[in-house]
């Protein structure tokens, strides 16, 4: 989940104000891509390994935004650039699929969606010795109620099936993943056009899951359904879902819709309580929740002077 301000293109914002329904339409796309990833990933989770999985989703989700690269131009980053483009795509869209996929072998899809919420907990830990940002109360304390929720998901997990804390664990490593993704696109997105800094990532990430991706040229060949599955994640839930989220930033509060991904779980587990007729353990409510307070604590801002 990207926290870009800048238009799809990676142009400056549009002069004219678009209807006010059209960004909120935008980010509702987004949330309802997003959530269904999880479904799909869980559903196919046992058909296709993590890394054909994660290399077929982005180097088609490559694919779909190559154009939008070639028509704004290419801008040369710099060493150190490349270097924060390397540890993004690889930890965020490399390592991230990875985990997120074997993860989902072991956790249901609404389990892995409430798990990922605490990335941002994550991103405001590391934020302190990368950016200098300040350690105060809210912070400590949002972490510590943050992670007794993941602990709570991960008994809960447990009582249903005792191979599911590795899940857990699993899922746990992909959100902080997501954060080593937010926090060097905050630096990159300051001067790169964000499709760029998302096209360089999807590949590198790609490159990172081709060696456990054997299954993969099987399952192109077959073209069975398992193909379209990862043809649907590359193109809405990657590709599409980045830039509509991006267009929504745009016009947007980012404080007030970035809120707006607590709704992710839940639309996860209503599709896929609909489709694949599954549902979280009762236990993982609560421990999501506790997750999403966390998160909240660890945005309020102490007083001046406090």
């Amino acid at each position: 989940m990207t926290t870009t301000t800048q238009s799809p293109t990676g142009a400056p914002g549009e002069t004219g104000a678009p209807p006010a329904w059209l960004p909120v339409a935008a980010g509702g796309v987004t949330l309802v891509m997003w959530a269904s990833a999880f479904v799909v990933i869980r559903h196919v989770a046992h058909d296709v390994s993590p890394g054909a999985l994660g290399s077929g989703r982005l180097l088609v989700a490559a694919l779909v935004v190559l154009p939008l690269v070639l028509r704004h131009g290419w801008v040369r980053p710099t060493r150190r650039e490349w270097t924060l483009l390397a540890v993004g795509g690889i930890g965020w869209f490399g390592v991230y699929n990875l985990a997120l996929n074997a993860g989902e072998r072991h956790v249901d899809a609404g389990t892995a969606a409430m798990i990922i919420q605490i990335g941002p907990v994550i991103v405001a830990l590391l934020a302190v010795p990368l950016f200098g940002e300040r350690l105060h109360g809210w912070l400590l304390a949002g972490m510590v109620v943050g992670f007794a929720g993941v602990a709570v998901i991960a008994r809960g997990s447990s009582t249903e099936a005792g191979a599911s804390v590795l899940g857990v664990l699993l899922v746990l490593l992909a959100a902080a993943m997501y954060a080593v993704g937010v926090l060097t696109q905050k630096v990159l997105l300051r001067r790169l056009p964000s499709v760029q800094v998302v096209f360089v990532s999807f590949l590198m990430g790609a490159v990172v899951c081709l060696p456990f991706s054997g299954d993969l040229p099987g399952i192109v060949a077959d073209g069975g359904a398992e193909l379209w599955w990862i043809v649907y994640l590359g193109v809405l839930p990657t590709a599409v879902a980045f830039t509509t989220w991006a267009y929504a930033l745009t016009h947007t509060d980012a404080g007030a819709l970035s809120l707006t991904t607590f709704l992710v779980p839940g639309i996860a587990t209503l599709i896929a309580w609909l489709t694949i007729d599954e549902v979280p353990p009762s236990l993982t409510f609560v421990g999501g929740a506790l997750a999403i307070v966390g998160v909240l604590m660890t945005r309020r801002k102490p007083r001046a002077g406090a």
